[in-house]
C-alpha cells in the first residue's frame, strides 16, 4: 500500500520533466493521476497531444490509473472541465499539483506586453483556475492539497527573468492564501521550488565558463527527485503541514524561510527624509544582497 493508495490526483504540465516524474511519483503511491498538459513549446506555443498521453500510458503500463487531459488550465471554464474530468472518470479528487509554466524571458526594458503577460496567465491565471476549481469539491469532502511550483528564480532571483519572478513569487502569495482561507476545511496549501533539469531551465545561457558549469550541474540533477516530496505533501502523513516553501535539489531538500521583519528603526519624533538619511545606514549590514539564483547554491548536488 502506498501513501497514496486510493486518491486522486491533477498535475498540471504532467508531462515535462518534472511534471511527468511527479505524475510517475504518485502514481506509484498509488494515486490515479489526471496528466494534464497541452504539449506547449518552451514558449507557449503550438499544441502536442502527445506527451500526456504518453505519460498516462506508462502509469496505466505499471498497473496504475491515469486520464488526460490536454484543456489550458489557464482558463477558469477548462478548469472547471479538468476537476469534473477527474472526478467523473478517476472517481474523486484529493490534490491538485500545479507545475504548468512557459518561458518568455528577456531583459526588463525589452520586455514585451505579451512576453510580460503569457507567463503570468499560465502561471499564475492558471494556478488560481486550477485551485479554484477545485476549492469547492476540497471544501465539501473537508480536505484536500494543493503543491504550487514556484523557483529559486523568484525567491532569490536570475536575469532575464522579470515576468517568470513575478508568477512564480505570486504563486507563493496564493499558495499562502488559500492555505490560510481554507484550513478550516482541512485543505492544505504548499510550495516547492524544484531544481532540477528540465525544459524551463534548459534555456540557460552557456557562454561563460561559470555559466557551462552552472548548467552541467543543473544536468545531474533529475527531475525523479522531486516527485518524493510532492507525493509526501499531498499524503495524509502531512497532515499538519500548510503555507510552507520547500525545495529540492537532488538528494537535498531544504526550507525556505518566508519575510518577516528583521530589524527596526524608531523614533517617537517619527520621521523625515532627512534623518533617514542619516539613520537608514543602520538598516544596511541586514540587506539582502542583490544576488542569482547560482550564486546562493554554490555546492555541488548530491
Amino acid at each position: 500500500m502506498g501513501l497514496l493508495e486510493g486518491k486522486v490526483a491533477i498535475v498540471t504540465g504532467g508531462a515535462g520533466a518534472i511534471g511527468r516524474a511527479v505524475s510517475l511519483g504518485l502514481a506509484a503511491e498509488g494515486a490515479a493521476v489526471l496528466v494534464n498538459d497541452i504539449g506547449a513549446t518552451l514558449d507557449g506555443t503550438g499544441r502536442d497531444l502527445g506527451p500526456a498521453k504518453r505519460v498516462a500510458e506508462e502509469i496505466i503500463a505499471g498497473g496504475g490509473r491515469a486520464a488526460v487531459s490536454t484543456l489550458s488550465a489557464s482558463d477558469l471554464g477548462n478548469a472547471e472541465k479538468i476537476v469534473a474530468q477527474a472526478l467523473g472518470e478517476l472517481g474523486g479528487l484529493h490534490s491538485v499539483i500545479h507545475i504548468a509554466g512557459i518561458l518568455r524571458d528577456n531583459i526588463f526594458h525589452k520586455m514585451t506586453w505579451e512576453d510580460w503577460t503569457s507567463v503570468l496567465d499560465v502561471h499564475l491565471n492558471g494556478g488560481y483556475a486550477i485551485a479554484r476549481a477545485a476549492a469547492p469539491h476540497f471544501r465539501q469532502q473537508n480536505g484536500g492539497a494543493y503543491v504550487f511550483a514556484t523557483s529559486t528564480s523568484a525567491l532569490i532571483g536570475n536575469f532575464g527573468q522579470a515576468n517568470y519572478m513575478a508568477a512564480k513569487m505570486a504563486l507563493i502569495g496564493l499558495a499562502r492564501g488559500i492555505a490560510l482561507d481554507m484550513r478550516r476545511f482541512n485543505v492544505r496549501s504548499n510550495c516547492i521550488a524544484p531544481l532540477a533539469w528540465s525544459r524551463m531551465i534548459s534555456s540557460l545561457p552557456t557562454q561563460t565558463e561559470a555559466e557551462k558549469l552552472r548548467v552541467e550541474r543543473l544536468q545531474r540533477m533529475s527531475p525523479d527527485k522531486v516527485a518524493p516530496l510532492v507525493a509526501y505533501l499531498v499524503s495524509d502523513a502531512a497532515a499538519e503541514i500548510s503555507g510552507q516553501i520547500f525545495g529540492v535539489r537532488n538528494n537535498e531538500i531544504y526550507l525556505f524561510n518566508q519575510p518577516r521583519p528583521i530589524r527596526t528603526l524608531h523614533t517617537a519624533q517619527g520621521w523625515a527624509p532627512a534623518s533617514l538619511t542619516e539613520m537608514m545606514p543602520a538598516l544596511r549590514s541586514a540587506f539582502t544582497p542583490l544576488e542569482q539564483s547560482s550564486e546562493v547554491f554554490t555546492w555541488d548536488p548530491v
